[in-house]
């Protein structure tokens, strides 16, 4: 029954093809070229070297146990490129590495003196009631002397203050941007 239904099957989707004979109805044509090229030409080759480029220095920043961070800059013109790189010291991370060090040898008011040279945990040392350590004297003692000589807490430095370096730096890159520009 399997066989009979398969033959039928293959009945339904063949195709009965016969075969024809051939007509050659192609169009055919013969011609012959003979020609003959002469070509002289002359060449000129112009090098233009690439434009002058400032590259900016690699600053490596891969070990995270150092306390600097890397700055650089370039800028270009037609004429003349200038790049330049520099490493800044960290401060903070330096006082916070010192204070650890020295907390982790048992030197605890040491590590709390060390953290008090920045002006904000100074400030907030005295307005919790436990002033920073001066002169080896704590507590009330050492509250006293801070009151006594306010010109030796942190941030009561003279010389250039952020804001004046600020402008100095911003003075000093505007007049170099000018320079070039000339």
């Amino acid at each position: 029954m399997k066989k009979a239904l398969m033959a039928s099957i293959l009945l339904l989707f063949t195709n009965i093809v016969f075969a024809e004979e051939a007509v050659d109805d192609t169009i055919r044509t013969e011609a012959q070229t003979n020609s003959t090229v002469t070509t002289q030409s002359t060449s000129e080759t112009t090098l233009n070297s690439p434009p002058p480029s400032a590259i900016l220095p690699t600053m490596n920043n891969a070990n995270s146990d150092l306390c600097t961070v890397g700055v650089a800059g370039t800028i270009q013109t037609q004429i003349l490129g200038l790049s330049a790189g520099k490493t800044l010291r960290d401060l903070n991370c330096e006082r916070l590495k010192n204070a650890k060090t020295l907390y982790d040898m048992g030197m605890k008011v040491a590590a709390v003196s060390v953290m008090c040279q920045d002006e904000r945990i100074f400030d907030a040392m005295m307005n919790a009631g436990t002033p920073c350590p001066y002169d080896g004297m704590i507590g009330d003692a050492a509250k006293a002397a801070w009151v006594a000589n306010e010109e030796l807490q942190p941030g009561q430095e003279e010389g250039f203050t952020d804001g004046t370096k600020t402008l100095f730096g911003g003075a000093g890159v505007a007049s170099i941007l000018l320079l070039l520009l000339l």
